[in-house]
């Protein structure tokens, strides 16, 4: 089964380095502005990098999930394709949130609908693998057969 994973796998330790990568940047922030743990407030420009931060971990599950459910149900090359483009609007708003707060606004909302669309594509694949387990109806298959 590994080697089936394989993109999700390679996607899922981009993704673990990129978060390392931002935390990171907070201790060097820490450092340049001064605030010293477990302090997470000071001066504005820590404070936004640190949020960009935070805000990566706090979906970071979410993308997780949704990248693993709409690999192995769906299609591991997409998944892994829309888990790359996520990891690139993430980069962007992290850097555009340091900058400033108005500048991340734009790519959140990128990364939000690609977690929406790997979220639509591992429940159309859960269902058409429900339905071909119990009812012996394979939809994915009679599409294919369409086109």
């Amino acid at each position: 089964m590994a080697g089936h994973s394989v993109l999700l796998a390679a996607v899922s330790v981009l993704s673990a380095c990129q978060q390392s990568y931002f935390a990171l940047h907070v201790g060097k922030a820490r450092l340049k502005y001064k605030i010293t743990a477990p302090a997470v407030s000071g001066s504005p420009e820590f404070e936004r990098i640190f949020r960009a931060q935070q805000n990566c971990v706090e979906f970071y599950p979410v993308f997780l999930v949704t990248l693993w459910i709409a690999g192995w149900y769906f299609n591991q090359v997409f998944a892994s394709g829309l888990g790359l483009v996520y990891m690139y609007a993430r980069h962007e708003y992290f850097w555009g949130y340091s900058e400033a707060a108005k500048k991340r606004i734009t790519c959140f909302r990128w990364s939000l609908g690609v977690l929406a669309l790997m979220t639509l594509l591992g429940a159309l694949g859960i269902a058409n693998s429900l339905l071909d387990e119990y009812l012996d109806l394979d939809v994915a298959k009679k599409l294919k057969r369409s086109f």
